[in-house]
């Protein structure tokens, strides 16, 4: 009975075989189809309709980019929770990818609460194609409007930098202790004339961003709306929201450079420098990689220093670093 049965079972094993191998290559062939038909597509747009292809092109590129990252996002969350990781523990790229990934969740937001009517798809593409900066995340801008839109980000916040400063100096007036008010004056006054400070300076006058008047917490509203948009966060929100904010969006920027120099700066390409400096405060744009790797490792070496407790300095760092550079 077993001899009768075996060479019927091969059988059956073989008709499954090749029927799993013939549905491999039917779907391959309609894949190659897919794929052919799509090219011809995509070389007509080209030829025909060139200002409509750039945009194509750049959609479908960032729909791949987005999924790649979304999947990314998925993998180090799995990862923290089968490791019991905080985002703090993770090293430097993933918990960059996270930051950023949060940050466009966020921008992506109003553009879906308005695609949620029926027949607002329309108003959608119309309201992304006229405000690609303000509704559109990175994933979907071209090379052009990045370097376009990075600087039209940057001269918005750096509109911001002289009312620090000014805020700044009008604050250290008020301080009790007279050297450190001093130092801080003199620190103040030769930014605003153009020259740039180095962080031993900055180090020199940390004590006074902890328990006085210029911690976080006791700034005046105008300085912290000021600070606000270094940091790219919307400046019209109650005060108590605007310190909140303030506060942990620069401590995540401390865990960032605490696991960038775990890392070392020198293993980040160009694109990640170029990033990195952007995030604290610097226009990396048009700086060369040795100009942007050197004031990295000058910020780190300030970052580093710093203790939770002197935020409001690592804040202020960001333009006292920058303005002039």
């Amino acid at each position: 009975g077993r001899s009768q049965l075996c060479p019927q079972v091969r059988r059956c094993q073989a008709r499954s075989l090749s029927s799993r191998a013939t549905s491999r290559a039917l779907v391959a062939a309609v894949v190659a189809a897919a794929r052919r038909v799509n090219a011809r597509y995509e070389r007509y747009l080209e030829r025909s309709f060139p200002r409509f292809y750039v945009l194509y092109s750049t959609f479908t590129t960032g729909v791949q980019a987005l999924f790649l990252e979304a999947m990314e996002i998925r993998r180090i969350k799995l990862k923290m929770s089968r490791q019991r990781l905080s985002s703090q523990q993770l090293p430097y790229r993933e918990m960059e990818r996270l930051r950023q990934f949060r940050r466009d969740l966020l921008k992506a937001i109003p553009i879906g609460i308005i695609a949620i009517p029926p027949f607002a798809n329309f108003l959608v593409i119309v309201l992304m194609y006229f405000f690609p900066r303000q509704l559109l995340i990175r994933h979907f801008w071209t090379p052009k409007q990045q370097l376009e839109f990075l600087e039209v980000y940057d001269s918005i916040r750096r509109g911001s930098y002289p009312a620090v400063v000014r805020s700044l100096a009008l604050a250290a007036g008020s301080l009790p202790e007279p050297q450190p008010r001093e130092l801080l004056q003199q620190l103040c006054a030769q930014v605003q004339g153009g020259a740039r400070p180095h962080p031993a300076q900055l180090l020199a006058v940390r004590s006074l961003f902890s328990g006085s008047l210029l911690a976080l917490n006791r700034l005046q509203v105008d300085h912290v709306r000021a600070l606000s948009q270094v940091l790219f966060l919307t400046p019209h929100l109650p005060a108590f929201l605007l310190r909140h904010r303030l506060r942990s969006h620069v401590l995540e920027i401390r865990h960032l450079d605490r696991a960038l120099l775990h890392l070392g700066p020198g293993q980040l390409s160009e694109e990640e420098l170029r990033a990195a400096c952007y995030l604290r405060g610097l226009n990396s744009t048009r700086l060369g990689r040795a100009e942007c790797r050197a004031w990295l490792e000058q910020w780190l070496g300030l970052s580093c220093e710093l203790q939770a407790s002197e935020a409001s300095l690592l804040a202020h760092s960001m333009v006292l670093l920058s303005l002039n550079y």
